[in-house]
């Protein structure tokens, strides 16, 4: 059963539960803007990078790829629930169940949202290849340092640029409704 008072104020101030979220209550701008104001690498980049446009740099890829529009869209989402749970790096969630388990029911809920079909786990593999694809990059250009995978091609050249949070959250939300439209 939800707690009443257990809620976050999202930036359009809706009163989101994480753990048990209302469909209605999961909104695009709140993710647009919120993944645009969250540093990747746990704000230890030497320069800001939003989770927006890391998510923008995934679907671009995605797109280059030639794959599907329903796995770019899954690209641009696939940290959307940051917005509302924000992230914890992957060697410390391995531990947490809970965290891992409200994450999951997040995730699915906010696709269920925005009538993505479910995934089949050759979509989610491709999804998250692309998630760690990217993510090498980051780490390379970010902390000059090598991930522990195997350098992977890109099609594209992921955009490290410095931006502001309104340009990463506009282009987000452009990708977003382009997706939706088409």
């Amino acid at each position: 059963m939800c707690q009443k008072n257990a809620y976050i104020t999202t930036y359009s101030k809706i009163h989101f539960t994480p753990y048990c979220p209302n469909l209605e209550d999961i909104n695009i701008e709140d993710i647009a803007h919120s993944l645009s104001m969250l540093c990747r690498g746990n704000g230890h980049y030497k320069k800001f990078h939003s989770v927006a446009q890391h998510s923008i740099n995934c679907c671009n890829e995605a797109k280059a790829r030639g794959l599907s529009k329903k796995i770019q869209l899954c690209c641009l989402l696939h940290d959307a629930t940051e917005a509302y749970i924000s992230d914890i790096t992957r060697p410390g969630k391995q531990f947490l169940k809970k965290y891992i388990e409200i994450e999951n029911t997040l995730f699915y809920s906010i696709f269920q949202r925005f009538d993505i079909t479910p995934i089949t786990s050759e979509e989610y593999n491709a999804v998250f290849k692309i998630d760690d694809h990217i993510l090498y990059f980051e780490f390379l250009y970010f902390m000059d340092e090598k991930i522990a995978i195997k350098k992977p091609f890109l099609k594209i050249k992921p955009d490290f640029s410095e931006k502001s949070f309104q340009e990463n959250e506009q282009c987000f939300l452009q990708l977003y409704y382009a997706l939706k439209n088409t």
